[in-house]
């Protein structure tokens, strides 16, 4: 035989098993779009109406398909006809109304029947609604749009599971994530992905046991986390702007501790961000160190995205810098699991050609395209620190996340302290043994160990002229842990206290003081009701309403330390300080800034920039470059760049700076008050005297002594005769 005729008979034995060789890649990618729901706007009440449209706009999803279409992925014509929206890469899926059963899988019945009367709402009631909502609106279609999105999002999840699509995109609106068990709320009224996730659960028990939630839109999706708090079923993992729980939805429910509950006490995921300007790096950063990894020790069946592209340059809400590049990339690394059954959910975004470009990068992702590349993969600071917070939160139930033997609940072990609870108590002792300073009273509704000792002040402070407000985070604690136990060593421990230099410049000017100790967690407190940065507000208005308005001090001197500073801002923003504030002080390393908020007038900003010192440190993310490099506005106060790394240097180096801006005015209000002391001293001597020449001429004319020629006082006449 031949060598050639027997490489023939080998070649002929070679064949295929069988059926499609590559099942997933042949199939397309699903699109759901249905031009009927931009009939959901809000009702127009006045002319900013037109001219500043609710961020909400019903112009978003028409957007987005139109740059899918300009990229030649769909046909134009689909926009407003459903009859042209297929194309050789992508298959419409057709978006249908929810069913009351499907949506009450997550949403009380109540929350349904809610919705549903919007349809018959009289134009004043939907605009009361609106008023009375948690930052939502309705009109007349409001009922048939969130179904109509809700029930879309079903289906595109339907369309994976079934291998009807290889992965879908379903460019809905209303958006879902906020929208509560009881409640809508952001801008959502149903919950889309939630609903859509019980259903999947209900209707496909055999094929999707597992669901992962990644939700990266800059918003935490409270109504999602809340839905599946204790469900071990579905983890959900969401990448946030957090601003200690100042950011919206405004609570600590979204803070990275929040872990899940009961049977689902480890399947919550919170990836916090302190502040904004987030950009590529930090959020490819924390997929690369959380994300995935956890991802990949779940092993989901179906992985659903919360896609809001609120996070993208341009987004005036959510002020970060996530290129359509690191979406696309991130998009890349979730095809990875549940064998590439992923299922993309616009969400959030309000920039219309920033979730336009943004949504074109995951669709051409999802479709095969690969990502384009990153122009930054650097991760800053404050990303590194949230992540590993992260990290140590949910090291013990994840084996990825555990290194060693970190230890990650001694907050529940008993015979054990918050160390800031410690080094409070050791603070309390130092500065009553040095400056006799005590506890302040302040009336509370709570127990906590956080409390005792939190308000210092020094005696008699309500009869001093002037008052120093010293409102700080607790001092910085300096360590190496041991990298595999987490333990410290003592003895290589150290703590920074800048603060006490400040206290020291008081007391020696003979100044009242009162010291607001400000941690970030309240022992015994840590439930998601308790918003620390709420209390905080709450408790400097407390200390104004009760003693320092009632106090003699005609100067007030206010600083503010770390994220501390938040408090005292609002302070000046919601009570009337200007007649007796003479500088507001801030030290800032890579907190956020802090607003005032002009609540009582809008002279508010110009006073509080004239009279406000705000320090940070040189690497303060405000003067981060993608920022756009442009100095604060002056809400938030006069605020200016230092060259010091660390908070505590700040306060050292700039010392003499802030103790001349703040005795400034006060040297000027003395020298006030000595001229309104002589002016008085002098009206009442004018006064005493008129009295008493008065009383002379009436005498000498009874002599018949002439005293038109007399002066109107004499040094031959006492004070003392005069007044008799």
């Amino acid at each position: 035989m031949s060598t050639k005729t027997q490489e023939t008979q080998e070649t002929t034995a070679i064949r295929a098993i069988g059926g499609d060789p590559i099942p997933y890649v042949s199939l397309k990618t699903g699109l759901c779009y249905d031009i009927r729901m931009r009939y959901h706007s809000k009702i127009v009440t006045n002319a900013y109406d037109y001219t500043d449209p609710h961020p909400e706009d019903p112009r978003r999803v028409y957007r987005i398909y139109r740059a899918l279409a300009e990229a030649g992925l769909v046909d134009g014509r689909g926009a407003s006809n459903a009859a042209y929206i297929q194309s050789s890469v992508m298959q419409h899926i057709a978006a249908r109304e929810a069913l009351k059963d499907e949506v009450t899988l997550v949403h009380e019945v109540k929350h349904w029947n809610f919705i549903a009367s919007t349809r018959d709402m009289r134009q004043e009631e939907l605009i009361e609604e609106t008023d009375k909502g948690d930052s939502v609106y309705f009109n007349n279609e409001s009922w048939f749009c969130a179904k109509l999105s809700c029930g879309g999002v079903i289906d595109t999840c339907k369309a994976v599971v079934e291998g009807k699509v290889k992965n879908a995109i379903a460019v809905v609106r209303p958006p879902g994530h906020h929208a509560e068990p009881f409640k809508p709320a952001g801008f959502c009224l149903f919950n889309n992905v939630a609903v859509a996730s019980r259903v999947i659960l209900r209707e496909y028990p055999e094929k999707v046991k597992k669901i992962f939630i990644l939700d990266w839109d800059i918003h935490h999706g409270n109504g999602t986390q809340r839905a599946f708090y204790n469900d071990p079923n579905v983890l959900y993992i969401s990448l946030h702007r957090y601003d200690n729980g100042r950011f919206y939805p405004g609570d600590s429910f979204g803070n990275y501790d929040k872990c899940g509950e009961g049977a689902g006490e480890g399947f919550n995921v919170n990836i916090p961000w302190p502040c904004g300007g987030m950009g590529d790096g930090d959020y490819i950063y924390a997929f690369q160190r959380v994300v995935m990894p956890i991802a990949y020790e779940f092993n989901p069946d179906l992985v659903i995205l919360s896609s809001g592209f609120d996070a993208a340059p341009g987004d005036e809400l959510g002020e970060c810098f996530v290129s359509p590049a690191a979406y696309g990339h991130m998009t890349h690394m979730l095809k990875s699991l549940a064998h590439g059954r992923l299922a993309v959910v616009l969400e959030g975004g309000y920039n219309l050609d920033s979730i336009a470009t943004s949504a074109l990068g995951v669709t051409k992702v999802l479709i095969g395209d690969a990502p384009l590349p990153l122009t930054n993969s650097y991760a800053r600071p404050e990303s590194v620190q949230t992540v590993d917070k992260v990290i140590r939160a949910q090291a013990k139930y994840w084996r990825c996340m555990k290194i060693g033997n970190t230890v990650t609940d001694y907050p529940g072990a008993p015979a054990v302290e918050r160390l800031h609870d410690v080094v409070r108590a050791y603070q309390a002792v130092q500065l009553f043994q040095k400056y006799n300073m005590t506890a302040l009273p302040i009336f509370r509704d709570r127990i906590s160990n956080s409390f005792q000792d939190q308000v210092l002040c020094t005696p008699g402070f309500l009869s001093t002229n002037t008052i120093v407000v010293i409102v700080h985070d607790p001092p910085t604690v300096w360590t190496n842990p041991d990298p595999v136990t987490g333990k410290i060593d003592l003895e290589d421990t150290y703590i920074a206290d800048a603060e006490n230099k400040y206290i020291d410049w008081a007391i020696s000017k003979k100044y009242g003081v009162i010291d607001v100790n400000a941690p970030r967690i309240f022992t015994g407190q840590e439930d998601e009701n308790y918003n620390t940065s709420v209390a905080l507000q709450d408790l400097c208005l407390y200390i104004w309403d009760n003693y320092l308005d009632l106090s003699d001090a005609r100067n007030l001197i206010f600083i503010g330390i770390g994220d501390a500073h938040a408090g005292i801002v609002y302070l000046s923003g919601h009570r009337e300080v200007r007649d007796r504030v003479r500088a507001t002080i801030a030290f800032t390393e890579d907190e956020p800034l802090c607003a005032i908020v002009p609540i009582r007038d809008e002279f508010i900003i110009d006073w509080y920039y004239k009279n406000s010192l705000v320090l940070t440190c040189n690497k303060h993310p405000v003067w981060d470059i993608s920022n756009g490099g442009k100095n604060p506005r002056k809400k938030f106060g006069n605020v200016l760049r230092t060259e010091y790394d660390n908070i505590n240097e700040l306060m050292v180096g700039k010392f003499d700076q802030v103790v001349a801006f703040a005795e400034e005015d006060i040297e000027e209000d003395v020298q006030a008050m000595k001229d309104e002391a002589n002016d008085t001293n002098k009206n009442k001597n004018d006064n005493i005297k008129t009295k008493g020449t008065n009383g002379l001429s009436q005498a000498n004319k009874m002599e018949g002594v002439e005293m038109s020629g007399m002066p109107r006082s004499s040094s031959s006449v006492p004070v003392s005769s005069l007044t008799n």
